[in-house]
């Protein structure tokens, strides 16, 4: 990727063809080029910086009922097995940039399109992977959704193995940042290693005045729980960067932790919607389940207080979690659990 000092320079300028043009989240390109182009052109003084691209993947997830609405609109255990709401979020958007969704789900009730597909192969945004349909059930969804009527919008990013680049991402956060209406709420249930790019171009997403919620990540290579600091774009200061916690209120085994974190939320054997048919299910893990949860709860906050900026939606939603709750949230973490009633 390469990031320019101003937007009156192309790639034309720089002698590149570029694959992806970015003109509002940031303002450059991404390319194929050799180490030695690259180089160059870091070197040049129309030239902010230059960033390998990097692959991104969902916030891996593990087979593991829906349990995580029940929670979330109560302070304390046990488990009412109910979920109470006041409000739908029916006057708010939600950017779910993922893997697609399908669109035709029974959950969406034609609530749901398609924004862009930065991916391609034909899908046209749908989803092949089932990570984004499930991300929007829990969003938005007829059953399984925090706020029930706001309107979803694919944003794919990752392809059917749940795979992307960092290029593709920057391209659909800066779709979103063009074209969002407002009030609205952006969801990454992705992420990878650090990656100043994609992190510049969510805070000026974020600075356009669409919430972020994000997620904290599942953990290194090997599988364990690793401080949130160290991916993109879970370390973004202005997004809401989410943790996962099961149904005990322990924190996920497999969950990022650290002073990155924003707060926790239900992410353990989560059912939502499914890419498969229809009426499909999935109840599976991950931080990935987790933000969701929390992107609807923005929803709800938004669809009260339209004019809301996006820090003024995050400190409502930090301050309005319920502390103490969570188990073992490890060093540096917020003691907070997602609340949904303000």
């Amino acid at each position: 990727m390469v990031v320019l000092k101003d937007g009156s320079t192309h790639a034309t300028d720089l002698g590149v063809t570029p694959k992806h043009v970015y003109r509002t989240a940031l303002k450059g390109f991404s390319t194929t080029m050799s180490r030695a182009k690259a180089a160059s052109l870091a070197a040049d003084p129309r030239v902010a910086y230059v960033e390998q691209n990097a692959t991104v993947r969902v916030a891996e997830t593990q087979p593991g009922a829906t349990w995580g609405l029940d929670r979330v609109d109560q302070r304390d255990l046990p488990l009412s097995t109910t979920y109470t709401y006041s409000r739908t979020a029916s006057n708010v958007t939600a950017y779910i940039i993922d893997t697609g969704i399908r669109t035709s789900h029974s959950e969406f009730g034609g609530r749901a399109t398609v924004g862009t597909d930065t991916v391609g192969g034909g899908q046209n945004g749908q989803d092949c992977q089932g990570h984004g349909t499930h991300v929007a059930g829990t969003v938005g969804g007829a059953k399984y959704g925090v706020a029930k009527a706001a309107k979803l919008v694919a944003v794919r990013v990752l392809d059917c193995t749940g795979s992307g680049t960092t290029a593709g991402v920057i391209a659909g956060v800066d779709w979103v940042t063009a074209n969002a209406v407002k009030p609205a709420v952006a969801n990454m249930s992705l992420g990878g290693g650090v990656n100043t790019s994609l992190d510049d171009a969510v805070k000026r997403s974020i600075a356009s005045g669409v919430s972020y919620a994000v997620a904290a990540g599942n953990g290194n290579i090997l599988g364990w729980p690793a401080n949130a600091c160290n991916y993109s774009p879970a370390r973004v200061p202005a997004a809401i960067t989410v943790g996962a916690t099961d149904s005990a209120d322990k924190r996920a085994s497999f969950s990022n932790y650290g002073t990155c974190v924003d707060l926790f939320a239900p992410g353990v054997s989560v059912t939502s919607a499914w890419k498969d048919n229809d009426t499909a299910t999935n109840t599976i893990s991950g931080t990935s389940m987790a933000t969701p949860h929390t992107a609807g709860v923005a929803a709800l906050y938004l669809s009260a207080n339209p004019t809301a900026s996006p820090a003024q939606v995050r400190d409502a939603l930090v301050n309005n979690a319920t502390s103490g709750k969570v188990q073992d949230p490890r060093t540096g973490s917020p003691n907070k659990l997602l609340h949904s009633v303000f």
